[in-house]
């Protein structure tokens, strides 16, 4: 037994929009540029997913059984905005609503994601994605239309998953980028302009609404391989890089003084432009969210000279012997979870909010109970870091949100790679009959839930 956390902790699921809803070409969506992926050998296509579109009442009703008192979802900004800087669509925005209105009967309290990675197809054929200042202005305005329309039952907004994967070579498959060299130039470039999308949302919502919106990171603890100064220079340049330099914008309205002279020294081209000031400077986060998986080593030996920061996991990671290892090649790091919690609180002292959490695994239905005690043992060993560091670093944290906890494809689109506690069945290539299976899983984050995280039990 441990101690009990507050009484309004949150509890709950986080998922995206092309991952969850299907009805690809109903109900006046546009094209997203998933929509024309087709399915490989290792992945399907984005045509289908869990059907949420149709069967969201259903799911909602396995979380509410469950306990969960809390839901970040995402709009699929094409379905809102078919061309993305168009006329909005009214049957795609009373999806929405209807689907809120869903959640708020079940007493489980709304979080709405802007932006997963699935750009209006239009503006990626247009304007090549966030590396254009139009599409920022086109999100800003998306975004603040969504909040005018749910803004009085929406409390908990964010705009960008993951933002900080726009500051590594990621950015050139999420961002609506189709075309060009993938420069340094242009990697700045769209890392700021996500920002000026997500400030520019932000200051909406802080100047007209008493909404709560922060920034999120997917934020992974990264060790020195060794203790070599040069792994450990590559381990906080990493961190720079990749998280604080988003944070102090977050938290101050400004980008890291190391990362700025970074790009001085360089000749970065960023476009930043004087007027961009104005906008951070107003800037302030109601708490800080981010995703936990695993942790990750990096051996400065195996990156490259002249390697940019933002590029030296793409070269240098290396297994760490320590950690377990899961069948994806993920390391399990429950304590690089609370380090995170502590130190990112310690150093910004925003309320901390980890929203995306959980293990893929293979597996397989032959009718009877999945006995999952291998996601048990991760999320049980996650809640147990998070709690220590609630109870003995002092961390104020809002709540706990596992990834996908009704099966979904993962973000390359692959069924087999599974975070459920509950079992959708469907295969890569075959819909099946998505019927939601509960896990043994399922039955014990429910326990967990009813005591309020004060007996996370046994495996």
């Amino acid at each position: 037994m441990t101690k009990q956390l507050p009484k309004d902790f949150a509890w709950g699921n986080s998922t995206s929009s092309m991952q969850t809803e299907g009805a690809w070409n109903i109900g006046g969506k546009g094209k997203s540029v998933y929509d024309d992926r087709p399915a490989t050998e290792n992945s399907s296509d984005w045509h289908d997913a869990i059907d949420e579109y149709h069967r969201y009442e259903e799911d909602f009703d396995l979380m509410a059984k469950q306990g969960m008192n809390f839901y970040r979802f995402q709009i699929s900004w094409s379905r809102v905005n078919p061309d993305g800087d168009g006329e909005f669509n009214e049957e795609g925005i009373e999806f929405y609503s209807k689907l809120i209105d869903a959640l708020l009967a079940r007493n489980i309290t709304p979080m709405i994601c802007l932006y997963h990675f699935d750009m209006p197809l239009h503006l990626a054929q247009e304007y090549n994605g966030f590396l254009s200042r139009h599409v920022v202005d086109a999100f800003v305005k998306y975004g603040a239309e969504m909040v005018k329309r749910f803004g009085d039952r929406v409390k908990y907004w964010i705009t960008f998953n993951e933002q900080n994967l726009y500051h590594m070579g990621e950015a050139f498959r999420i961002a609506g980028y189709l075309e060009g060299d993938k420069t340094d130039d242009e990697l700045y470039q769209i890392s700021h302009h996500v920002m000026l999308a997500h400030a520019g949302v932000a200051n909406y919502i802080h100047d007209n609404t008493d909404c709560l919106i922060g920034g999120m990171l997917a934020y992974s603890e990264v060790y020195p391989a060794t203790s070599d100064p040069k792994d450990v220079l590559y381990a906080r340049q990493i961190n720079e890089f990749m998280n604080r330099d988003l944070l102090d914008v977050f938290a101050y309205g400004r980008y890291s003084n190391e990362v700025m002279t970074f790009v001085k020294n360089h000749g970065i081209d960023m476009d930043f432009q004087p007027e961009d000031e104005d906008v951070f400077i107003k800037l302030t986060s109601d708490f800080i969210a981010f995703s936990y998986y695993r942790s990750d080593t990096i051996s400065a030996a195996q990156v490259p000279e002249g390697t940019i920061p933002n590029h030296y996991l793409d070269e240098g990671i290396k297994k760490n012997p320590y950690l377990e290892t899961s069948e994806f090649g993920w390391q399990i790091d429950p304590l690089g979870f609370r380090d995170i919690l502590t130190k990112v609180y310690n150093e910004y002292g925003i309320p901390m909010f980890p929203i995306e959490n959980g293990i893929g695994v293979r597996e397989k239905f032959d009718g009877g109970e999945i006995q999952d005690d291998y996601r048990i043992k991760y999320h049980r060993d996650h809640i147990q870091a998070m709690e220590d560091a609630i109870f003995e670093d002092g961390v104020d944290v809002i709540g706990y949100l596992g990834w996908g906890l009704i099966d979904i494809p993962s973000s390359s689109g692959n069924m087999d790679k599974r975070y459920g506690t509950v079992y959708v069945n469907r295969t890569n290539h075959d819909l099946l009959d998505m019927a939601r299976v509960p896990k043994k899983s399922y039955w014990w984050l429910k326990h967990v839930i009813e005591t309020n995280g004060a007996d996370l039990g046994d495996i």
